[in-house]
C-alpha cells in the first residue's frame, strides 16, 4: 500500500470516527474536538475515561473502533518503523542523495581519507561530509554528519547525489587499490575533469601519485595538488637530518597540534607588509604567507595588493580574536 494512500485512509477514518462518534453522543462530548479526542486515545489504548459512550449505539461504535481502529493504528506504526528501517538501510548502502550545502566531497575511500575525515570534524565538528566510493556499504555510518553515495566517483549522476553544485569543497584521495600508479592518476585525471564540467566553482584538492603527471592536469582547473609518496619522503628525509623539523611540520599540517594556520581578513590601515606583520605580531600571531608567496618577510615594505589573501601562524583563540569571531 503506497504511504499516500495509507494516510488518506487514515485521515478519512479518524475524522469520519470523530463524526460519527460525535452524532452519537453529542451529550457525552459537548464538542466535536472532544470526540476527536476520545477517538485517538480510543485507537491508541491510552483511554483516560474522562470521556466514555453511554448509548447503545455508541458502545457499539466502540466496539468497532477497538477492532478496526487499533488494527490501523498498528499497521501505521508498523509502516512508519519499516520506513525508518528502510532509511537507515539506504544510508548504510550509499543509495541515498544528499540535499545539505556547502559540505566536503570526500572521494575514493582509504586510511588517509579516514584521516581526512578526523581532521575535519577537529577543524568543525559541525561540518557535513560526504563519502564517495565504491563501496558497499558506509564506512563510518556512527558518525551522522558523515553521508554516504556507493558509486563511481567519476560518474555524472553520483557527483550530482552527492550535492556536488552545492559543496564546498572536494577532496580526490588516490585509489592506491589500484596497482598502476598512472591509472591511479588517470582515474584522479578522470573525476576531476567531472567536476570541473559539472560544478567548476567547487574547490578542487587532488592527490597525485607523481609530479610529472601534474602536465596531464593542465586544462581541469584543479585548485591544489598534493603529492602523495614525494611529501612523505620529503619529511623522512628533514626528519633524519633536522631535528625537530618533522614535528614543527605535524603542528602546521594537523589540527590536533599546537598552533595551526589561518586566513585572516585584512585591515584598511595595513599598508604594507610590514604593517600587516608588526600588528599582528603584537596580537600573538605570525605573518607567514600571501597565498601561496611565502617571500614577504623579504618585502616587508611591499604595498599590500588588493586581492592579497593572507595566512598566519597561531593558535585558535588568537585567530578568532583577531579575526572578530565568538
Amino acid at each position: 500500500m503506497r504511504k499516500t494512500t495509507l494516510a488518506l485512509i487514515v485521515f478519512f477514518f479518524v475524522t469520519g470516527s470523530a463524526t460519527i462518534a460525535y452524532l452519537l453522543e453529542q451529550s457525552t462530548f459537548g464538542t466535536w474536538f472532544n470526540a476527536l479526542y476520545w477517538v485517538m486515545t480510543t485507537m491508541a489504548t491510552v483511554g483516560y475515561g474522562d470521556f466514555f459512550a453511554t448509548t447503545v449505539g455508541g458502545k457499539l461504535f466502540t466496539l468497532f473502533l477497538y477492532i478496526f481502529g487499533i488494527g490501523l493504528l498498528s499497521l501505521v506504526i508498523g509502516k512508519v518503523i519499516d520506513s525508518i528501517g528502510s532509511i537507515q538501510r539506504q544510508r548504510e548502502a550509499g543509495t541515498l542523495s544528499y540535499h545539505g550545502r556547502d559540505h566536503v566531497i570526500i572521494m575514493n575511500w582509504s586510511k588517509k581519507a579516514k584521516s581526512a575525515v578526523q581532521e575535519i570534524l577537529t577543524y568543525d565538528e559541525k561540518a557535513q561530509i560526504v563519502i564517495i566510493d565504491e563501496l558497499e556499504r558506509h564506512p563510518i555510518k556512527d558518525l551522522h554528519q558523515v553521508h554516504f553515495i556507493s558509486g563511481d566517483p567519476s560518474a555524472e549522476d553520483v557527483l550530482r547525489k552527492a550535492g556536488l553544485e552545492t559543496a564546498k569543497a572536494a577532496i580526490v584521495f588516490a585509489d592506491t587499490r589500484i596497482e598502476d600508479t598512472s591509472l591511479i592518476d588517470g582515474k584522479s585525471l578522470m573525476i576531476a575533469s567531472s567536476i570541473e564540467r559539472i560544478a567548476p566553482q567547487v574547490h578542487t584538492t587532488v592527490e597525485i601519485m607523481h609530479e610529472k603527471h601534474i602536465q596531464n592536469f593542465r586544462f581541469v582547473q584543479v585548485n591544489e595538488f598534493v603529492l602523495s609518496h614525494d611529501a612523505i619522503s620529503s619529511l623522512a628525509v628533514r626528519a633524519a637530518l633536522q631535528e625537530g623539523n618533522s614535528a614543527v611540520i605535524n603542528q602546521l599540517i594537523s589540527r590536533e597540534q599546537g598552533d595551526d594556520i589561518y586566513e585572516v581578513p585584512r585591515k584598511s590601515e595595513w599598508r604594507t607588509y610590514g604593517d600587516a606583520f608588526q600588528d599582528l605580531l603584537r596580537q600573538g600571531a605570525t605573518l607567514l604567507a600571501d597565498r601561496s608567496d611565502l617571500s614577504i618577510n623579504r618585502r616587508l615594505n611591499d604595498p599590500i595588493p588588493s586581492e592579497a589573501r593572507l595566512y598566519v601562524v597561531s593558535d585558535e583563540a588568537t585567530y578568532r580574536r583577531i579575526a572578530g569571531k565568538p
